[in-house]
């Protein structure tokens, strides 16, 4: 009896002790899988770039300081139907030219405020189905990006360039729209960074 009574318990005692050693390694292993996850986590913004079509979220938040931009305010339908000058930009997050060109936007709605509808579409929407008609974003994207369109107070096209688009001339063509005169000489615009990830355009 007693030889059976001291056996059980020293299996008890290693069953104890296995258990202990169990909740140890289990607890190990969680504090290294959350210490993973926080150190991907935080490395993530380290790894955007202006320089390559990965998506990294909102570009004008994270490229140009300026996340009011997007959702717009109104639709084109809605701008020409309100007799608003209007620019529209075509462009896809996960695009590095729309990337770069997020600060040229960001710079039209600071140089232009109320005066104008600035609506950025992203492109993704318009592709594969009808154009139904002028007051359809689809009507004018030429299936590039970014692109540049803006249309004067009587809903007429007096715009529509691609790619790295002047702000210079975009200013030109709104203040032609708007009736609004720039400042003479027109404007000279230059880039800034001020981090690594974010630049503004500033016109003078």
């Amino acid at each position: 009896m007693g030889r059976n009574k001291n056996g059980q318990q020293g299996i008890g005692a290693r069953a104890s002790t296995l258990e202990h050693i169990l909740r140890l390694l289990l607890s190990s292993a969680l504090g290294l899988l959350l210490a993973a996850g926080l150190v991907g986590l935080g490395s993530r913004p380290a790894q955007a770039s202006l320089t390559n079509n990965s998506y990294d979220g909102n570009i004008y938040a994270l490229y140009a300081g300026n996340g009011s931009l997007v959702p717009p305010r109104s639709s084109l339908a809605q701008a020409l139907a309100d007799h608003r000058t209007t620019v529209v930009v075509y462009y896809l997050d996960d695009d590095a030219a729309s990337k770069q060109f997020s600060a040229v936007v960001s710079e039209l709605q600071r140089v232009w405020l109320n005066n104008i509808e600035l609506i950025p579409l992203v492109t993704d929407p318009l592709q594969n189905r009808a154009d139904t008609g002028p007051s359809d974003p689809a009507h004018y994207w030429s299936g590039l990006i970014p692109q540049v369109v803006v249309f004067n107070s009587e809903g007429k096209l007096v715009f529509d360039e691609q790619g790295a688009v002047s702000v210079d001339a975009i200013n030109a063509a709104v203040s032609q729209a708007t009736g609004i005169p720039l400042p003479e000489g027109g404007t000279t615009s230059t880039t800034e960074s001020f981090n690594e990830l974010n630049s503004e355009v500033v016109s003078r």
